[in-house]
């Protein structure tokens, strides 16, 4: 589903990405690791297609395409979604009148609003005054409506609550449209998707196959998400600094 390959991307001037290596299968959700400053918000952001970030080095494959110098529109449009940390307030903009523009039919979306209580703020401007996780709501209910193949998740657990994290989880479960076949079996799921977390919290509810850890803009390691998480709860992320140096 996606391939980036020896990625560096630059920002104001300055290099933030060197040189990144990962992938995402088809119906897999893969795992982001890092400390702040690392440069996992501005991956995602570049491979979303946004403005400011300046790829100078490597290429992003979606879907067997190179969407490396592609628009955020057209990467929107061959399937690919994003729920940021902080998305902006649009005055003058209601969230239904939003929710039309993205979908011609908005059945399964109604329904999903109608289950995250998100009904009440149709009429409302987007994010104005919004507290956290009414925003998280709001993101994942757009992206329910624009039904995206590949799901780009920033920290969807940051600034909310215990109760939110709960809810939240289980509707980007939804989203994935994750299924278990039967006692014993892996998880199939319908769609992609790359997440970033500090905690760990929303794989309580979304099952992750791999987990990636970025440091000083590199990925550092790959491997089991769980063992990766437990081992950055024991020993931080200076332990994983130091195996790489030592295998280079």
């Amino acid at each position: 589903m996606l391939e980036v390959n020896n990625l560096t991307v630059e920002v104001a001037g300055r290099r933030i990405l060197k040189g990144v290596d990962l992938e995402v299968e088809t119906g897999y959700t893969n795992v982001l690791f890092g400390p702040n400053g690392a440069g996992k918000s501005v991956l995602l952001m570049t491979l979303m297609g946004f403005s400011g970030y300046n790829v100078t080095e490597g290429e992003i494959i979606f879907k067997g395409e190179d969407i490396t110098n592609m628009s955020v529109y057209e990467r929107a449009q061959m399937g690919m979604g994003i729920m940021t940390q902080r998305p902006p307030n649009l005055s003058g903009v209601k969230v239904h009148d939003l929710l039309k523009i993205i979908s011609k039919d908005l059945s399964g979306t109604e329904e999903l609003a109608e289950a995250i209580d998100m009904v009440r703020f149709y009429e409302r401007d987007l994010n104005v005054g919004f507290s956290g996780g009414e925003i998280k709501r709001s993101e994942l209910l757009q992206l329910s409506a624009q039904n995206p193949d590949f799901i780009l998740l920033d920290e969807p657990e940051s600034g909310v609550d215990l109760a939110s994290i709960e809810l939240l989880g289980t509707t980007i479960k939804k989203l994935l449209k994750m299924d278990t076949k039967c006692a014993g079996e892996k998880f199939k799921r319908g769609k992609s998707a790359l997440m970033i977390t500090h905690t760990g919290q929303v794989m309580d509810y979304v099952e992750a196959d791999r987990g990636y850890i970025l440091c000083n803009g590199t990925v550092m390691c790959t491997g089991n998400p769980r063992e990766i998480l437990s081992e950055i709860k024991e020993q931080g992320y200076e332990e994983c600094i130091k195996c790489k140096l030592m295998k280079m």
